[in-house]
């Protein structure tokens, strides 16, 4: 019971935590970011908010980018601070711009997300990625 409340991190377990939770939210995005490329690359019309005066096709372009592209660098442990950096940019502008009107309900999802993408910015991806591997390369 005494190590449920310990303050001493074993990195170990710190970096096993991390793997877990990039693969996690990497895959919950790649729901959202798959259909979207998918129909990016289709014949239909692209019809999309344009919550930043950018036009729909370039704020889908962003968002295709972000859910599906950041993701997938996210997943693999690559340029995982600068991946997360457009997918907080994509659920900032979701949570606080497109689904204010809507209430917290709809908000609360991207906010979720944009909470998972600031820890990520900030922890970086763990030593279980590729981020590590190349990094640790360059210091031998």
């Amino acid at each position: 019971m005494r190590q449920t409340y310990s303050t001493i991190l074993d990195l170990q377990k710190v970096d096993l935590g991390l793997l877990i939770f990039r693969i996690g939210i990497s895959c919950l995005m790649l729901t959202h970011g798959t259909p979207k490329l998918i129909r990016f690359f289709g014949n239909e019309e692209i019809i999309f908010a344009d919550p930043i005066g950018l036009g729909a096709t370039t704020s889908f372009a962003l968002t295709v980018f972000a859910e599906f592209l950041c993701s997938v660098l996210i997943l693999i442990g690559l340029a995982t601070r600068l991946a997360a950096i457009p997918l907080m940019i994509t659920m900032a502008v979701a949570a606080l711009i497109v689904h204010m009107p809507d209430g917290f309900g709809r908000q609360e999802l991207p906010l979720l997300y944009l909470t998972g993408y600031i820890l990520l910015f900030f922890t970086g991806s763990g030593k279980y990625s590729l981020d590590h591997y190349f990094l640790a390369g360059k210091n031998k």
